[in-house]
């Protein structure tokens, strides 16, 4: 059995969440819990409700991750409170 090849974008969600778990290792032990839960519950919530083939919007939450991310690295952030992310059944 053959491991199945990711899309281009599939390796950028993936990137992006191990980024995000990557940038919680610097933070105090119960704000890299607060993170990882808030982070493992967005991805896990946008593969379901996410429809596969709309592209554009999948774009947009990448970009959106990104920010955040860069936001999540800045060593005078101390934590998220949430990701906010608007679903679009579209």
């Amino acid at each position: 059995m053959g491991a199945t090849k990711l899309s281009g974008m599939q390796k950028q969600v993936l990137s992006l969440y191990r980024g995000f778990l990557r940038a919680a290792r610097s933070k105090t032990t119960e704000d890299r819990r607060r993170i990882e839960m808030i982070v493992s519950t967005e991805f896990h919530k946008n593969s379901k409700e996410v429809d596969r083939k709309n592209f554009q919007y999948i774009e947009y939450l990448l970009r959106l991750g990104t920010k955040q991310l860069d936001q999540l690295k800045n060593p005078d952030m101390v934590s998220i409170s949430s990701i906010k992310v608007v679903t679009s059944k579209t």
